[in-house]
């Protein structure tokens, strides 16, 4: 397929695009793999649960084979597929641009788009290092005079029970913070698993860091409303420090190796198994952090628990739509721990959207929501929880630097110092 001419366009006015706030917002995306799997669903989804201001167009996806990016582009709805992402991003009949690719092609492709006057979207973490960050931040503050919009895809923020828990801090009902204790466990990374780019540390950043403890890091941050001070101490390893070859893509996230007879061939992997560290709260909390894809046995367990002095809770994203809550302004012996089935409409947020009380919702429902609010933020209005931007992201890409900093060099990190 011939690649379509685009010429650059200027960045658009706040007050131009405010005038094509009820217009139909036409999507690109970048990036095919697991990622554009999930968001393309979302983007073709929310449409028929929302009852969205600016209708959706899919406009195009983008991958790195054209042939196959094509085919994506036919399976999941997408008007067309192109391997051209830098035409994409200041083509004028472009209104958004998602960036579902490797970490460190965040940066290059947002602030592209950014600089043409595209909104963006970008995938979590927000970038492979700090400095690729600060320039996505930079880009988006200046884009933002001129009426352009970023968001990060921190989805967890979307399941209903962390939403609903975000409002019950934000109402008093836990009253002063004294703990945060989250975790993020995963197991697809065994020795078994070939050197993926989620491996290399010139494409992803780091491991399991970024990968997971970004997501809980901005989960801590949402839930409290509170930022970290410190990080007084941590520790990462790389457990398998060989891993074979990739000969094909494989599954979306664990690749399959060179495979054949005889000696297997193998690469380095250069970033981080697990990496665990301590933190304290402006506030006066203090919090225990931990990322690992070796956890035997954990498939996809991100949880957080929040010790409050009137309540606490805890939420499981095996169970995703429980929420744990013990309320502790009750009289002693009515006290318990007490499950929250948090799939009630006019009570949970974004359940009105979906299914009848304890009809469950699924991983793909919080990106489904995000598209939602999104659509919302760029028509003028309000997400039902607040949106991550650049802004916002970066400031969890600082504590995900200062714990890499704290491992290597031992000692306590105060954010004082990551700027």
């Amino acid at each position: 397929m011939a690649k379509k001419k685009t010429t650059r366009r200027r960045s658009t006015s706040a007050t131009a695009r405010s005038s094509k706030k009820t217009s139909e917002l036409r999507v690109a995306m970048l990036g095919t793999g697991f990622m554009g799997r999930a968001h393309s669903n979302a983007w073709r989804s929310a449409g028929t649960f929302f009852n969205l201001p600016r209708p959706l167009m899919m406009h195009s996806a983008c991958g790195s084979n054209l042939a196959e990016t094509e085919k994506f582009a036919r399976q999941w709805g997408w008007a067309s597929g192109s391997d051209d992402w830098k035409s994409l991003v200041c083509d004028p009949e472009v209104d958004l641009v998602d960036v579902c690719t490797p970490n460190h092609l965040h940066a290059e492709m947002s602030v592209a788009a950014l600089e043409a006057g595209t909104h963006v979207a970008c995938e979590k973490p927000m970038a492979g290092t700090l400095d690729d960050a600060r320039l996505m931040r930079d880009a988006a503050k200046k884009a933002a005079r001129k009426g352009v919009q970023s968001f990060v895809w921190f989805n967890y923020r979307r399941v209903p029970a962390i939403a609903y828990a975000h409002q019950l801090v934000k109402s008093g009902r836990l009253g002063r913070i004294f703990h945060v204790r989250a975790s993020y466990l995963q197991d697809w990374g065994h020795p078994d698993t070939p050197l993926v780019w989620r491996f290399q540390s010139k494409k992803a950043g780091s491991g399991a860091h970024g990968d997971l403890n970004a997501h809980i890091i901005d989960m801590a941050r949402f839930l409290t409303g509170d930022e970290v001070s410190e990080v007084v101490g941590s520790v990462q390893e790389t457990f398998v420090k060989q891993r074979e070859l990739v000969e094909q893509a494989g599954s979306a996230i664990k690749g399959t190796g060179s495979g054949g007879r005889g000696r297997k061939r193998t690469g380095k992997s250069t970033v981080d198994d697990a990496l665990l560290f301590l933190a304290r709260f402006k506030g006066g909390a203090i919090g225990s952090f931990e990322a690992t894809r070796v956890a035997t046995g954990n498939l996809n367990r991100n949880t957080i628990e929040i010790n409050g002095e009137l309540g606490s809770f805890k939420f499981d994203f095996e169970r995703m739509n429980e929420l744990q809550w013990w309320d502790h302004t009750l009289e002693p012996g009515l006290r318990g721990w007490s499950r929250i089935m948090c799939t009630e409409a006019g009570e949970h947020p974004y359940v009105h959207a979906y299914w009848p009380a304890a009809h469950g919702l699924g991983y793909e429902h919080a990106f489904v929501s995000q598209v939602a609010d999104i659509d919302r933020m760029l028509a003028g209005g309000k997400p039902e929880v607040p949106m991550p931007d650049f802004v916002d992201a970066f400031e969890t890409q600082r504590v995900l630097e200062a714990a890499v900093i704290s491992a290597r060099d031992r000692t306590p990190v105060p954010m004082s110092q990551v700027k």
